[in-house]
């Protein structure tokens, strides 16, 4: 970590981290003090989009979960620095995490360009697998919105191959399609260089059967 990040984990994570206990279900209410729409957003690296999202959106709460320092690190840094009140952050792995989430505890979940893995013998790596859907599945209240991003073509098609495997969820852009970008989503850096690589965005855009909609901006 560079001494900024260290500066941060040392003087902020008391504010914006979360500590969680084995066996112990965090409770989203004690933890941000009130109870409107939560989004989770697995693997927010160094928070462009978590940053933004909060900040596009105070009506709402934002929990991000990262497992490398270094990014939660500079992100604890701009949230401080933009005053953000309405994000916490966990350290940790997201399948050792959402076991600890409350069942039916998210209006949204968000997986913005998750590791690829793109070598064959690799693919069993991929986060994107059914069990992982049918665990995120259980965290989201009914009519809540799975929204996926990749610029990797194989793994779009790997996404969309899982997702046929789950009946806990329909595509919004109908069977065996991607939806148009929504306007919540921020245009990150990481991003910005796929685009520069020629690599095509993917969006997946999936809606847990039940009722009513997330409440996202943008969301249509």
């Amino acid at each position: 970590m560079t001494p900024a990040q260290r500066r941060a984990w040392m003087c902020h994570w008391e504010r914006y981290g979360v500590a969680l206990q084995a066996g112990e279900t965090l409770d989203l209410d004690r933890l941000f003090g009130r109870r409107v729409p939560r989004i989770l957003e697995i693997g927010c690296g160094m928070g462009d989009a978590l940053l933004a999202m909060a900040g596009a959106a105070p009506q709402q709460d934002y929990l991000g979960i990262e497992v490398y320092r270094t990014g939660l690190g500079s992100l604890m840094q701009r949230l401080v620095e933009a005053e953000r009140e309405n994000v916490r952050l966990i350290n940790a792995d997201a399948l050792e995490v959402l076991p600890l989430l409350p069942a039916a505890g998210f209006d949204a979940i968000l997986l913005f360009f998750p590791d690829p893995w793109p070598k064959k013998r690799h693919h069993k790596r991929r986060i994107v697998q059914p069990v992982f859907i049918r665990l995120l599945a259980s965290r989201l209240k009914p009519g809540g919105m799975l929204h996926m991003v990749t610029d990797w073509e194989d793994y779009a098609g790997h996404m969309l191959q899982v997702m046929a495997q789950c009946p806990e969820f329909t595509n919004t852009a109908g069977k065996d399609s991607f939806a148009p970008r929504p306007d919540y989503r921020p245009l990150t850096r990481f991003e910005q260089r796929a685009h520069g690589l020629g690599h095509e965005i993917r969006e997946l855009v999936f809606i847990r059967v039940g009722a009513p909609v997330a409440t996202i901006p943008g969301c249509r």
